[in-house]
């Protein structure tokens, strides 16, 4: 039994005549009744008394139709369903990101992506590089803007660099800069209160060696929260802290204040699993960000665009 038979079986049924039905689903009239009574034979019963002038249905023929016309509709409905996918008319995309891109970047390629698929519903999830990758790995993102790490990701992954950023000393833009000359070197830091994240946070690590290898222990005038609150606390004037410059785009309180070269500098990259096949809605989303990105004025001092970024996906 095939989806066009029961069409057939549909017309005919509705109109009560080989010819008029052939008509209306533009068939030739011989075509339509040769798979009527293929379909007759599959079944093993006729479906229709064929009288001179008029076409009834038979008890099988009266079975058979409110079941023909649910599996015709499903199918349709299906057909619908993922044309609706393919155009981006409805769907959803799942990414992940870490806090600091949370409160910069996402924001902007988001309303970006809203405004050209209104119909897509966004999920975000913020957390560490770590986290997102294990949610990647258990196929509970589609796409996650993580700090890459050195030492690489999880061979099932891909992670294409798509910006390279400065980090920065922020600090209260009212009061005087870290240092006088523009740049500062972070051992000048060494007796200057600092704002410090919590226990697993990245960049609480990457500010604590970097400290080590400048020879000196910070002195914390706080510590123990995630980016939001650490901004809200260096605002408060209870000191400074390390930070991406990207994080400072709607910040007007806070002064950033480049590190003394080599400086410090960390690379975000987009990653997706490699052996899948990524969502349409992912798929634009992840177009929308490399084209945001590649617009260059929308991106802060300090932080620069990856041509690779721009590669196709492995």
């Amino acid at each position: 039994m095939q989806l066009q038979q029961l069409r057939y079986f549909l017309a005919v049924a509705e109109t009560r005549h080989f010819t008029h039905a052939a008509d209306a689903i533009g068939v030739a009239q011989p075509t339509l009744s040769k798979q009527i009574h293929t379909l007759e034979a599959s079944l093993g019963t006729p479906l229709f008394e064929r009288m001179r002038g008029a076409v009834t249905l038979t008890a099988a023929g009266e079975t058979l139709l409110p079941m023909a016309r649910r599996m015709v509709a499903d199918a349709d409905a299906a057909r619908d369903a993922v044309n609706d996918i393919i155009g981006l008319r409805r769907g959803e995309v799942r990414l992940g990101a870490t806090p600091s891109l949370c409160s910069s970047l996402v924001p902007a390629v988001l309303r970006t992506f809203r405004a050209a698929h209104p119909g897509i519903a966004l999920y975000v999830n913020e957390g560490s590089s770590q986290d997102l990758i294990a949610d990647l790995l258990a196929h509970t993102l589609d796409l996650a803007l993580i700090v890459q790490p050195e030492q690489g990701v999880d061979p099932s992954l891909h992670a294409a660099p798509i910006l390279r950023e400065s980090l920065v000393v922020a600090s209260v833009a009212s009061e005087p800069p870290p240092t006088a000359h523009g740049q500062v070197a972070l051992a000048e830091l060494e007796h200057t209160p600092m704002v410090m994240f919590r226990t697993g946070y990245d960049l609480r690590d990457v500010t604590l060696e970097a400290c080590r290898q400048a020879g000196f222990a910070p002195r914390f005038a706080v510590e123990g929260g995630e980016m939001d609150a650490v901004l809200a606390f260096v605002e408060a004037g209870l000191g400074v802290a390390l930070v991406p410059s990207m994080v400072l785009i709607n910040r007007p309180l806070l002064r950033a204040t480049p590190l003394a070269p080599p400086g410090m500098r960390r690379t975000i990259a987009l990653a997706h699993r490699r052996r899948s096949v990524l969502p349409h809605a992912a798929e634009a989303l992840r177009a929308t960000l490399l084209a945001h990105i590649a617009a260059g004025d929308a991106l802060p001092v300090g932080v620069t665009a990856l041509p690779a970024g721009a590669a196709p996906t492995g």
